[in-house]
């Protein structure tokens, strides 16, 4: 592929990005949202974690879901402090603090 053309696609993208946000924030900043559209917007975050997440914890090999231990066993942690403490940064730190430890005990899980 050609420099010019990767370039051209990298602006684009940023461009649309940058317009994209600036629709939410600068034409619906003095727009007070329905009381409905707030609450679901406050799941959003989670909503996209938990995808981001989800197929590191259950990859699938050969259409089956495969169970990761180390990486199990982090998520199910992590789930146990996300309940207790609400604290979306509290849940990333131990989680990967957990997945790291068993993955240094056990030498497994790190690809």
């Amino acid at each position: 592929m050609e420099t010019t053309y990767v370039w051209l696609i990298i602006l684009t993208l940023a461009a649309a990005t940058f317009a994209t946000r600036l629709s939410f924030m600068g034409l619906l900043a003095h727009v007070q949202l329905p009381r409905l559209w707030q609450r679901a917007l406050s799941y959003v975050p989670p909503a996209i974690l938990a995808a981001i997440i989800a197929p590191q914890v259950f990859p699938v090999v050969q259409n089956l879901p495969t169970f990761d231990s180390p990486r199990l066993i982090a998520a199910l942690v992590a789930f146990a402090v996300a309940f207790h403490t609400r604290s979306t940064l509290a849940t990333v730190c131990v989680g990967m603090l957990v997945l790291w430890g068993l993955q240094a005990v056990g030498g497994v899980g790190a690809g």
